[in-house]
């Protein structure tokens, strides 16, 4: 969607972004505080988590919980929360008629909880509730697992559970006013903002938020070799889970990114790829998928899915080959005209919504204050040759960081040695 952007810092310190869409109909809200997992002791996991569920109910205006939602659904709109290693952020979207009432009571209820051990003992009850359906998922369970071996902060949900009976009500009110101050809030809102703006600024700088020192900082995480492959034994899973991961100790500039971004589409983004397209043409696998992640100190990319077992080498001689092929420079020019358009017409399908405008600013802004120059995205992908695909490919397995964790039976557990050791050709 067509929009314009404006940074504002608020006197009270808080930071935000107002993104202008003159076409929309809907207003988009964001409310983010340095406030993760990382920040609380291992046995207090959960005091993030809890405390994101408590915000948004009973307040100094609402002292229930669903006398506040009542309120604030009464004309449809709609209000999410959500924690991670780093960050929990607030989210609403509203029509744009009730856009100031539901901003109003966006910040009353980050500004003044009531924090009613009522209420949290109810959320400590949906929040277990909540981590023991994810502890079903295999893959959110290996992914956790396989960044706990690598040496980054994670915690698997089946142990989130183990540690939620250290969990108190003053936990959950001490990281409150250790977090949720001004200077520590950074915010998006987006939407049809003509005659607004000044509006929204007063409101939020009149928040009655404490200032705080300053933002709270990230904390150091460089990526360790594990002394030996992930493997978790699950008895009734009858295919291989797998994550294939690589690690750079350092962060790749905007350039090396765009080159990561391009060659791990052609890798596996469409029926079309290198790894997923052979894999499919021979049967091997329903699909594969893979990312690239960042810490404040690394960069990680990686490769998972779940597969029959009797196909699994296969598809890793795939997967090998065609990594290896990356960083020899085996790629065509038709190859990487076909990536790049791929991409571009990725990133315009990606901003067709209020939302999804939103997003493609709040990820970055949010982990390392940069703002994206959205209209600049095209010729960045234009840019990208294949000296800088190869160059970053390369760098990725430069610092030997890397291998495989795998989730599945006692057929999957004499498979996995075997597959890490034909995957190590690509960190020699």
């Amino acid at each position: 969607m067509k929009h314009t952007i404006h940074q504002v810092q608020l006197k009270n310190g808080a930071q935000g972004l107002l993104i202008d869409i003159p076409a929309a109909t809907v207003i988009d809200f964001e409310f983010n505080f340095r406030a993760g997992e990382y920040l609380v002791e291992r046995t207090k996991w959960e005091v993030p988590h809890i405390m994101e569920h408590m915000l948004l109910g009973a307040n100094a205006k609402f002292r229930k919980s669903r006398l506040f939602q009542a309120e604030f659904e009464k004309n449809g709109a709609y209000s999410n929360a959500h924690t991670s290693t780093y960050h929990v952020t607030y989210e609403a979207e509203c029509a744009e008629f009730e856009w100031q009432r539901i901003l109003e009571l966006m910040l009353l209820a980050i500004s003044q909880p009531l924090f009613l051990r009522e209420e949290f003992k109810a959320e400590f009850g949906n929040v277990k509730d909540e981590r023991a359906a994810r502890s079903n998922n295999h893959f959110l369970h290996l992914h956790a697992a396989t960044r706990e071996a690598y040496g980054l902060i994670a915690m698997t949900d089946r142990e989130c559970l183990k540690q939620m009976r250290h969990v108190r009500l003053r936990d959950i009110v001490e990281h409150y006013q250790r977090t949720h101050t001004a200077r520590n809030l950074r915010f998006i809102v987006a939407g049809n903002l003509r005659g607004k703006q000044e509006a929204i600024k007063r409101l939020i700088d009149s928040t009655r938020l404490p200032l705080g020192r300053r933002r709270l900082e990230l904390p150091a995480e460089k990526a360790q070799l594990p002394q030996k492959p992930s493997f978790i034994y699950r008895p009734s899973v009858r295919t291989l889970h797998f994550y294939l991961d690589t690690f750079a100790n350092q962060r790749f500039d905007d350039p090396q990114w765009d080159g990561l971004a391009l060659v791990n589409s052609m890798l596996t983004a469409t029926l079309n790829s290198r790894i997923l397209g052979e894999a499919r043409e021979r049967g091997l696998v329903y699909s594969i998928s893979s990312n690239l992640e960042v810490t404040r100190d690394s960069s990680s990319w990686w490769f998972g899915t779940q597969v029959i077992p009797k196909n699994a080498p296969a598809l890793f001689e795939i997967i090998v080959r065609e990594l290896l092929r990356i960083r020899s420079g085996d790629i065509s020019p038709e190859d990487l005209e076909a990536a790049k358009q791929y991409l571009l017409g990725r990133h315009q399908l990606s901003a067709q919504t209020v939302g999804g405008t939103l997003a493609g600013y709040g990820w970055r802004y949010y982990f390392d204050g940069v703002i994206e120059d959205y209209e600049a995205i095209p010729e960045r992908i234009k840019a990208v040759s294949k000296a800088t695909i190869v160059e970053a490919a390369n760098q990725m397995f430069t610092d030997r960081i890397g291998g495989l964790g795998v989730l599945g039976d006692s057929r999957s557990r004499v498979l996995a040695e075997g597959l890490n050791e034909l995957i190590q050709p690509l960190w020699r």
